[in-house]
C-alpha cells in the first residue's frame, strides 16, 4: 500500500492499494475512534460494493447505515443533497460521526457537500471507485452540486479526513468510464509531467503508480493554493470548455469525455494566439484517441460559448483559460470570449 500525505487546512492521508475496501472500517476505527458512519453511494456502486464496506465498518465496531441514490450526473442536484442531509438527521448522525463517499465523482461531490453543511461540518471519508475520482475529485476538498444555470455552481471547500483508494475497483469499470479517468491522467501529464504523458500513450502497466503520481501532483497544487485563487487553477485545463460541453449536451457527454474535448480546444486556442505550436494539439489529440476518448463534438462554437457565460471562472467579460505551452507546462490567460 502507498500513502500520500496531503497538506491542507485539514491534513490527511490518501491510501492507495489493493483489497482496501474490506479493511476501510478498521482504518477509520483506528483514526477516528468511537463513531458511526453514513455511507453514501449510487445504486450502481451500492450493488457491487456496499455490503463489503458496510460489513467492514460493522466488523470494526462502527455502526453504519446507508443512503443510496440513482446513478448519474442528473442526481448531483439540491434535491438529492437535501435528501442526504435529512437522512443524516433522521438517523441522528452526530458531530463526531463520519460521512463516507463510496463511488465516483458525483457521489464524492454530493457526500462532500453534505458533510460540509451537516451540523456545520462533520468528517468525510472518500472511497473512490473510479479512476477519475481516485486521481482527481476525491482529493483537494472541492464539493458541489449543479444548478440549472451551470455545473458545480453551489459548493464548498471541505477537505476529507481520509481517502482510501482501492484500485481493484477499477476492474468493474466499463471501458468508457475508465477512459474518462484517463482524460484526467492525461491532463496531469500535459500540465506537469512529460514522462507521465508518455506513459498514457504507451500503455499503463502499474495503475497504483499512476494514481500515486497524480495524487502527489494534485497534493502539491492544493498545498500551494487550497482555495483556488492562484496556481491551483491550472487543474482546470480543459474544464472551461468541458463544463459548457456537458451542460449544453444535457450531460449526454460525460465529464471525462468533455475534458478530453476541452483539452483539444484549449490547445487549439493556445496555438491560435501564439502560445504553442500547432503540433502540440496534434500530440494531445493523439494521446486522447489512443485512450479511446473523443476529441470533438457536434456542438457548435456559439452553443459552447453560451454555456461558458455562467462559468465560475469568468471575470466580467473575460474567462480564465488554461493553455498548454508545451507538454509539462501550461499558463493561465484571461481572454475576452
Amino acid at each position: 500500500m502507498k500513502t500520500v500525505h496531503i497538506k491542507a487546512s485539514t491534513e490527511y492521508d490518501v491510501l492507495i492499494g489493493r483489497n482496501l475496501l474490506s479493511s476501510a472500517g478498521e482504518k477509520c476505527a483506528s483514526l477516528f475512534g468511537k463513531c458511526r458512519a453514513m455511507i453514501v453511494a449510487d445504486d450502481t456502486v451500492a450493488e457491487i460494493y456496499l455490503e463489503t464496506v458496510r460489513n467492514s465498518f460493522e466488523n470494526a465496531g462502527i455502526p453504519a447505515f446507508d443512503f443510496v441514490f440513482p446513478a448519474g450526473e442528473e442526481s448531483k442536484n439540491k434535491d438529492i443533497l437535501f435528501e442526504i442531509l435529512e437522512a443524516a438527521a433522521e438517523n441522528e448522525l452526530g458531530r463526531n460521526d463520519i460521512m463516507v463517499a463510496l463511488g465516483g465523482g458525483v457521489t464524492g461531490d454530493l457526500a462532500g457537500l453534505a458533510s460540509a453543511l451537516y451540523q456545520r461540518g462533520i468528517k468525510l471519508v472518500q472511497l473512490p471507485t473510479t479512476l477519475l475520482a481516485a486521481v482527481d475529485s476525491s482529493v483537494g476538498g472541492k464539493t458541489a452540486v449543479d444548478l440549472e444555470n451551470g455545473k458545480n455552481l453551489a459548493g464548498a471547500f471541505h477537505q476529507p479526513s481520509l481517502v482510501i483508494c482501492d484500485v481493484d475497483t477499477f476492474a468493474t469499470l466499463s471501458e468508457k468510464v475508465f477512459s474518462c479517468g484517463m482524460a484526467e491522467v492525461i491532463k496531469y501529464g500535459v500540465l506537469f509531467d512529460r514522462e507521465l504523458f508518455e506513459e498514457t500513450k504507451n500503455g499503463i502497466t502499474d495503475i497504483e503508480k499512476i494514481v500515486e503520481k497524480c495524487v502527489v501532483l494534485k497534493g502539491k497544487c492544493v498545498a500551494e493554493d487550497e482555495f483556488d485563487f492562484g496556481s491551483r487553477r491550472l487543474l482546470n485545463l480543459g474544464h472551461t470548455f468541458a463544463h459548457s460541453i456537458e451542460k449544453m449536451s444535457g450531460y449526454e457527454i460525460a465529464h471525462g469525455e468533455a475534458v478530453a474535448i476541452g483539452m483539444v480546444m484549449a490547445s487549439e486556442l493556445s496555438a491560435e494566439i501564439g502560445i504553442c505550436d500547432s503540433s502540440l494539439a496534434d500530440e494531445i489529440r493523439s494521446a486522447l484517441i489512443k485512450n479511446n476518448l473523443p476529441v470533438s463534438c457536434e456542438l457548435g462554437f456559439e452553443e459552447i460559448r453560451s454555456g461558458m457565460i455562467s462559468d465560475k471562472k469568468r471575470n466580467g467579460e473575460e474567462i480564465a483559460f488554461i493553455l498548454p505551452e508545451s507538454i509539462g507546462k501550461c499558463v493561465i490567460r484571461n481572454i475576452k470570449f
